[in-house]
């Protein structure tokens, strides 16, 4: 990554925080929890503030100047994300548009798609997202059944893709497709840039979640055509990019990622803490709320330095790219932990939002309803101890009846 410093941080932190004033406007705690039934709004405005930070140079701060990035180090970007923690943001935008698929472009993608994707991506032109998982796949990605076909020049795409994260709101998609049958299932696999907005024989659904969000999509591609600039990379060389993408993931979820701007990626004000619902009960000295605080403060504690240690060693190389799975890993425990501990404190009512402060037990009680989303996004836990266990720690592979041998001859379904 292009990295020029061309202002002290220090400058740069002073330079951010009287733009921020004159700007952008305060961040509001007092939304309520939940997502309305048409966000298109939010999105927009997502936009509009990403349009301004971009006017005001403070966008793609870690971004390469030669895509429109500023090309600045983690201390710039650590030093506006301090001073711009009371204001609005886009932070809609980070997950999974900027930190997964721009990144993901950054490493594979040709010249012309990181020009013309991540460059309209920091602009707040254009808004990406991942298209990976599939209703029959599970956790065996490669296992995907997705196809594209050769017509001429071109790429003809049919099946079908799930879990998709705002697809509904994204323009591209980085979209993984089996095109190859006769090779073991790794090597028959491409990965595509499709658009997403009117394209012929694409039917985008949202589906509704626990907590009332429809954030997540299921895509059904019947006979759409790609050109062949659609590839990303090679043809059969998908899993690289997919491998390289999962990595950008794990980063993003373990809170690793250098291209996330502003602190937080959700549209709403973050789950309270134990140490919220704590203190909105004035149960602080209670020996046994103390002994839970204390429980969740230490493994946060534990995340946050592992954090910069486990990134640091990647980028020296001490450790093997794999080992972002261990952030990834903690920040699951971490989230469990606190929608555990919170509830413990709290009691029954944050079920119902009755206690001293509705607004922060209601959004605590959402919070505890989507504790397992931690288990899930960016791989599941249990992916994440495979991959530590066999790529960071060297133990044997698990075994795989489908190893080496051609997909078409691997038996799926019954």
């Amino acid at each position: 990554m292009t990295e020029k410093p061309t202002e002290s941080v220090e400058a740069f932190r002073a330079r951010a925080r009287a733009w921020l004033a004159d700007t952008m406007p305060l961040r509001d705690d007092a939304r309520p929890p939940g997502f309305t039934e048409d966000d298109t709004a939010e999105w927009e405005r997502a936009r509009e503030l990403q349009k301004l930070l971009y006017a005001g140079g403070f966008a793609g701060i870690r971004f390469p100047t030669e895509y429109g990035g500023l090309g600045l180090s983690q201390a710039h970007q650590k030093a506006f994300d301090e001073e711009s923690a009371a204001y609005e943001l886009p932070l809609l935008l980070n997950l999974p548009s900027f930190a997964i698929c721009a990144a993901t472009l950054l490493d594979t993608g040709s010249e012309e798609q990181k020009r013309e994707r991540v460059g309209a991506a920091i602009r707040g032109e254009e808004i990406m997202c991942q298209l990976l998982s599939e209703p029959s796949g599970g956790s065996d990605l490669a296992g995907l059944i997705t196809r594209a076909e050769r017509s001429g020049d071109d790429w003809i795409l049919n099946g079908a893709k799930t879990w998709s994260t705002s697809a509904y709101a994204a323009d591209w998609g980085l979209c993984l497709a089996r095109t190859d049958w006769d090779v073991p299932k790794h090597q028959g696999l491409t990965m595509f840039l499709v658009p997403l907005k009117g394209t012929e024989g694409l039917t985008v659904n949202r589906i509704r979640m626990v907590n009332g969000s429809r954030e997540f999509c299921e895509e059904f591609f019947d006979d759409v055509r790609l050109p062949a600039s659609s590839v990303v990379g090679a043809v059969n060389d998908g899993w690289t990019v997919a491998s390289r993408q999962l990595f950008h993931e794990r980063n993003a979820m373990g809170g690793a990622s250098p291209y996330v701007s502003g602190r937080g990626t959700m549209r709403v004000t973050p789950h309270p803490t134990p140490l919220d619902i704590a203190l909105s009960r004035d149960r602080a000295d209670d020996p046994l709320v103390q002994e839970l605080l204390g429980e969740y403060l230490a493994l946060r504690t534990v995340h946050e330095q592992t954090v910069g240690r486990v990134s640091r060693a990647i980028g020296t190389g001490a450790l093997p790219p794999a080992s972002s799975s261990l952030l990834r890993l903690l920040y699951a425990e971490v989230q469990h932990l606190g929608a555990d501990n919170a509830l413990r404190i709290a009691g029954a009512s944050i079920g119902v939002g009755s206690g001293p402060q509705p607004g922060i037990d209601g959004r605590a009680g959402v919070g505890f309803l989507m504790r397992q989303g931690a288990s899930l996004g960016g791989g599941s836990t249990e992916i994440a101890r495979n991959v530590i266990s066999e790529r960071v720690l060297g133990m044997p592979r698990e075994a795989a009846a489908d190893r080496d041998i051609p997909f078409r001859q691997v038996k799926r379904g019954n």
